[in-house]
């Protein structure tokens, strides 16, 4: 099951459109999707390792433009939203981003653009808490660029090399995650 999901992964990450596809899930990611873009800038970096530099810069680009659309959300329709941020879960986060946010303003919005933290929940916090636009966007390109050009780049360095190894073990891999997923999901609810 996972081979064939794999394989299917390093088709698209090879598909000449891939760097559009990439754009289009990093603009929608830091808004609403739920899909981390990583999960794009890895297998790209890892079939195209002498493109990583470029696969980083779109995804950071376009995750920093989707964030300002975020931003804008919080600004100007944050009443609008929350009741949304309640029905799909993510209020408890959405008041965690709050309160760091309170906290350390700028760099919130910088460890999130390279944790695994939700970005998006901080571009809409930004924008509920009317941060400057230009520290907003500065400290966006400081967490996303940090967050794909590390991934890109390791990817490009190292993926090559594991592909093998993952490629073999890709099944256990896969059920591995599943059962992680499950986990979480049973310890959170």
């Amino acid at each position: 099951m996972f081979n064939s999901l794999y394989n299917k992964c390093m088709e698209m990450a090879a598909h000449p459109r891939a760097e559009r596809y990439l754009a289009a899930v990093s603009i929608f990611e830091s808004i609403f999707f739920p899909v981390p873009t990583a999960l794009m800038v890895a297998p790209m970096a890892v079939a195209r390792p002498e493109r990583a530099v470029r696969i980083a810069t779109i995804a950071t680009v376009t995750s920093v433009f989707g964030g300002l659309f975020g931003y804008m959300l919080g600004f100007f329709a944050i009443a609008s939203i929350e009741p949304i941020l309640h029905d799909v879960g993510y209020w408890e986060k959405y008041t965690l981003a709050q309160e760091w946010f309170r906290e350390w303003g700028f760099w919130s919005v910088a460890v999130a653009g390279f944790s695994p933290i939700p970005f998006k929940l901080f571009t809409i916090t930004a924008g509920a808490f009317a941060m400057s636009v230009p520290m907003f966007l500065l400290a966006s390109l400081i967490g996303r660029s940090a967050h794909f050009f590390l991934v890109a780049l390791l990817m490009a360095w190292a993926g090559p090399r594991l592909e093998p190894v993952v490629r073999r073990y890709i099944e256990w891999l896969g059920w591995l995650t599943v059962a992680m997923i499950s986990l979480v999901i049973y310890l959170n609810s």
